[in-house]
């Protein structure tokens, strides 16, 4: 196992009506900005909610953040906090509103360009201290502190973190995930699904505890999925699920092991370039790097054949691609397009693509770091 710092100081309040604990939580006499999406939260009754809870706090509202939160909408915000004086900020939504959050949390008081966050990885050091409140189980942001952020003026989709933009507390409440439309649904069991393997897949380095907890997380994920793809207000279910994203990345399964994320970097090109939902560009790019990455992730694809999908028969060969193809019908069973030609995305994106990871400097890939510009055309061909 390798050396390793474990840190995380998320408070979780998990379980059916906890948005009600907000009124305990919060700082007293805060002036505190909710940050949100589209306003479903206003039809699932969150939005009520949380109102009830902050009742007596002077409260400012910023909506429109988008499922691949935009720079440019994000410094509306970044103005808004200025302009009020705001000292916290409470993001109610899925991964997108809580990334948006981080950033706005880290620019607001950041005395350069903001913008250099993203691209020069600038330090910052005050930042508006946030809490979350979940409501689409997926990317993992309600406890890690990392973050994913858009130019679409540039096409850029760009990572950026740091122990400052942990969120001071989440709350988890599974039922207000019942009115999650199965697109939504299907694409945060996916990304929790493939940010296990971004840490799992790789090579082994005598971690068995890790290894066990990746395991679990991905056995539960697909037990309980038929549960919420066909029964959505099953409370149970969903609480697992949602726990399980949680899990997947707030750095547990992570620690002592290498780490890939391949599939995550080049589908970040895809969503910014061709308008995919996170989880879809997944579904398509994940299976076709394991099949150009089998030689190297040779032993791990073994043990997941076996401990995940129980296949034991076979050459070592037919057992890795019987565990492909089982992941793959994983994905297909929650109605995930498997090609990028399900998207109308052909072979002349490639060159668009490659040109991407080039400017964002993404040559060397993977666990190992050697996956270069022609292995990911392979890995994008292989996707078509």
């Amino acid at each position: 196992m390798q050396n390793f710092i474990f840190y995380n100081p998320v408070k979780i309040y998990f379980g059916k009506g906890q948005i009600a604990a907000l009124a305990g939580v919060l700082p007293k006499n805060s002036r505190i900005l909710l940050t949100y999406g589209y306003g479903s939260i206003k039809k699932n009754g969150v939005y009520d909610q949380v109102m009830q809870a902050l009742a007596g706090y002077d409260v400012s509202e910023f909506g429109g953040i988008e499922p691949n939160p935009s720079y440019e909408t994000l410094m509306q915000a970044v103005g808004i906090v200025r302009d009020k004086k705001i000292d916290f900020i409470l993001a109610i939504g899925g991964g997108s509103v809580i990334d948006g959050t981080k950033f706005i949390s880290a620019a607001a008081h950041f005395k350069g360009e903001p913008w250099d966050i993203l691209t020069k990885q600038a330090e910052f050091n005050e930042v508006v201290p946030f809490g979350c409140v979940l409501t689409l189980p997926a990317a993992g942001s309600e406890m890690n502190c990392g973050a994913v952020i858009s130019r679409k003026s540039s096409r850029d989709k760009l990572v950026f973190g740091s122990p400052k933009i942990f969120p001071r507390f989440a709350i988890l409440d599974p039922a207000v995930t019942f009115s999650l439309s199965p697109r939504q649904t299907a694409n945060g069991i996916v990304d929790a699904f493939v940010h296990v393997l971004e840490q799992y897949l790789t090579y082994p380095v005598n971690a068995p505890l890790q290894d066990r907890f990746a395991e679990g997380i991905l056995l539960t994920l697909i037990e309980e999925a038929p549960k919420v793809w066909r029964k959505g207000d099953d409370l149970d279910a969903r609480a697992n699920i949602m726990w399980c994203a949680t899990m997947a990345l707030n750095d547990l399964i992570g620690m002592g092991v290498p780490q890939d994320w391949t599939t995550h970097r080049l589908g970040h090109e895809v969503t910014a370039c061709f308008g995919l939902d996170h989880g879809q560009s997944l579904a398509v790019l994940l299976p076709n790097v394991l099949q150009v990455r089998r030689v190297q992730k040779h032993e791990k694809l073994l043990q997941y054949a076996e401990r995940i999908f129980g296949i034991k028969q076979g050459d070592e060969d037919v057992r890795i691609d019987a565990a492909i193809t089982k992941t793959r019908e994983f994905f297909a069973s929650l109605d995930m397009k498997l090609h990028l030609r399900d998207y109308a995305i052909d072979e002349t994106a490639i060159p668009v693509l490659l040109e991407q990871l080039q400017r964002h400097s993404l040559t060397g890939l993977g666990e190992r770091g050697d996956i270069d510009l022609n292995e990911s055309e392979k890995i994008y061909r292989a996707s078509l």
